[in-house]
């Protein structure tokens, strides 16, 4: 009888022991995942989320930056003659990109934060979108705007680059803690 109990006891140790490894390994699984944070931002508003985005999923910072920075002045979208009027006003503008080149072999997901400029994403973000080879990347798109929604630059971005794998965007305003929540489980 006293064997039959210690068989058993084995057993259901060699079981839950097996399960928590189990889970232990599903956990390093997800934390193994190599995250980018790629941004563009040029009064700092973005820039505050996915400096929060990058410090909670672990993930590295990338500053999307034009080769010519652009001044206030350029932003100034009441005049039609200023940069970014100019730039949002054809579809076919891509400006260039300066910065650091990046080896995109070395992530599995990228989050991708932007303002949004015409209830769209400004042109330097399709620049990069098409610099570099996105096969096999889980793209998640996240935005800081006034006024609009991501809605309408997500669902351009999908017709524009339909071979990429995008996942649920997120507007991520001024609640720093909701763009952490949303990015702890949208990575999951």
């Amino acid at each position: 009888m006293k064997k039959i109990i210690l068989i058993i006891m084995s057993l259901l140790t060699f079981s839950c022991s097996s399960k928590a490894q189990e889970q232990t390994m599903n956990a390093s699984r997800q934390s193994e995942k190599k995250i980018l944070v790629a941004y563009f931002s040029c009064t700092g508003t973005t820039e505050k989320v996915a400096n929060a985005i990058a410090k909670t999923v672990n993930g590295k910072l990338y500053r999307i930056t034009p080769a010519t920075a652009y001044t206030s002045a350029d932003l100034d979208w009441n005049n039609k003659t200023s940069r970014s009027s100019i730039e949002m006003s054809d579809e076919n503008s891509r400006p260039a990109l300066g910065g650091e080149a990046l080896n995109l072999k070395n992530y599995d997901v990228i989050f991708l934060g932007y303002p949004i400029w015409w209830n769209v994403c400004p042109r330097p973000i399709n620049t990069f979108l098409e610099k570099y080879d996105f096969s096999g990347k889980a793209i998640i798109p996240f935005a800081t705007s006034g006024s609009s929604s991501i809605a309408n630059s997500v669902t351009l971005l999908k017709k524009l680059y339909p071979k990429i794998k995008w996942k649920e965007g997120r507007l991520c305003n001024d609640n720093i803690k909701q763009a952490e929540d949303w990015a702890r489980q949208i990575i999951k």
